[in-house]
């Protein structure tokens, strides 16, 4: 894996369609999986060892790692690869385990405590990537996608349900235009899979997997709990969310953790189009719209005229948004500007108290461009769920229960943040004459695994 020295840090494109066995060997040699192999011993006991664990395991990882559509497919390779054998510690072709052999296992590593052990190696990963690199979790982004799965039959599920698994289940999206008019609608049967990602380098720091009809809203909670322990404290800086989790309880639990919401407003206004902003200090020719921008009427023209006001800034000690005159502002005429303003040299200024409405006044307004430059990337979270799927296999729709299920996104995860701690500690190529350097991350990454 050859990456110049100025692509990212995490250069996605510089993964190679085929890995090499050298970078097969060093991403199964960073895995901190040494606790999971052994609690897999401990189950099987001393019952008969023909495949051992972790020969099963690393069939489980190579085969989203080699981007193959199937654990047969995975098998195959091994029996006519015996370099690629070797690294599981397979010495022939007779060693290679079966289809079932793997399907049995993924059932077991489904099991509680093996499958904390798969999210842990999961954290453990991020945890060091978000130690190494400083920029790693300060803007994020959330976004749910679709997964197809099939259901095992009802007594088995039952009682995987009451493990707290979810289920699989029929799921419905709808998409509407801006007049709210339905233009698309996308059916499934199966699960979600929630991520908060890193908007800059597009690594998921949080993954939460629930039935097709839970609400995206009920898992921020979660997602952003897993994201804070694996970061050091205070790193995430904001949070982009679709309408989905616009929520009085989101933007709650986001202000106490003083991360700033970046969350479409939902429309749910019916008759009216705008309020008074809440407060006794607000002039009667303010009001809002259902997005929390302020507005000024000149109500010297007739009929009168709506202006939205120049925004100034959040003051963090009073908790407040503060705007200005528009007019004054910006520099244009304004006809009420002596009825309004009164001689003031800035103008009329207005401050909104943000905890009287969270969800309708967070740090950074929604009319703002920095709210529009900082929302766009929310794409991240779509970009990471889509490699996701295309790269690794996620969506694959044969896995059957929600054991097998959760295993087998969990193995997925894991070999995402692997990947993403191959191309951070990786040299750089400097040139076509240069040398292979590390940088300051790689190095560091390179030293924990080491020691």
């Amino acid at each position: 894996m050859q990456i110049h020295i100025l692509r990212p840090l995490f250069a996605w494109e510089a993964l190679e369609d085929s890995p090499s066995l050298k970078t097969i060997r060093a991403f199964l040699r960073l895995l901190p999986d040494g606790r999971l192999l052994e609690g897999l011993r401990h189950w099987r006991g001393r019952g008969r060892d023909d495949y051992p664990v972790s020969v099963l395991w690393g069939v489980v990882v190579l085969t989203p790692l080699l981007r193959h559509t199937s654990f047969e497919a995975c098998l195959a390779e091994l029996r006519r690869n015996e370099g690629l054998r070797r690294l599981l510690g397979i010495d022939s072709e007779a060693q290679v385990p079966k289809k079932w052999n793997i399907s049995r296992f993924v059932e077991v590593l489904g099991h509680e405590p093996h499958r904390s052990e798969v999210r842990r190696i999961f954290d453990t990963l991020v945890s060091a990537l978000g130690k190494a690199a400083p920029s790693l979790g300060q803007h994020t982004a959330g976004d749910a996608t679709h997964l197809h799965g099939r259901p095992k039959e009802e007594a088995a599920a039952q009682a995987e349900a009451a493990q707290g698994l979810p289920q699989a289940s029929g799921g419905r999206k709808e998409y509407t235009d801006d007049q709210g008019q339905v233009t698309r609608v996308l059916e499934w049967f199966g699960y979600k899979l929630h991520l908060l990602v890193d908007v800059q380098h597009e690594v998921a720091l949080a993954y939460q997997i629930t039935s097709a009809h839970d609400a995206d809203n009920g898992q921020v909670p979660a997602l952003l709990e897993q994201a804070q322990a694996n970061l050091p404290p205070q790193r995430i800086a904001t949070l982009a969310y679709d309408k989905a989790a616009d929520d009085e309880k989101v933007h709650e639990l986001l202000d106490q953790a003083k991360i700033k919401p970046l969350i479409q407003n939902r429309s749910l206004w019916k008759d009216e189009h705008e309020r008074r902003p809440p407060g006794q200090r607000v002039p009667l020719n303010v009001v809002h719209d259902e997005a929390g921008t302020l507005h000024c009427y000149d109500q010297v023209s007739q009929p009168p005229v709506r202006h939205p006001m120049a925004y100034i800034g959040h003051e963090p000690q009073r908790q407040t948004l503060k705007y200005r005159c528009p007019a004054r502002h910006e520099g244009w005429s304004c006809p009420a500007d002596e009825r309004c303003n009164r001689g003031q040299r800035y103008g009329l200024a207005v401050r909104v108290r943000r905890d009287l409405d969270l969800r309708r006044f967070p740090p950074i307004p929604r009319a703002t461009k920095q709210f529009e430059r900082l929302y766009k990337g929310r794409t991240a979270a779509e970009r990471v769920n889509a490699r996701m799927k295309i790269f690794w296999g996620i969506d694959d729709g044969n896995i059957t229960g929600s054991r097998r299920f959760h295993a087998f996104v969990g193995v997925v995860m894991v070999v995402h943040a692997g990947l993403a701690t191959l191309l951070a500690s990786a040299p750089r190529w400097e040139g076509r004459m240069g040398r292979m350097n590390l940088g300051p991350i790689a190095q560091q990454l390179q030293a924990a695994a080491t020691g």
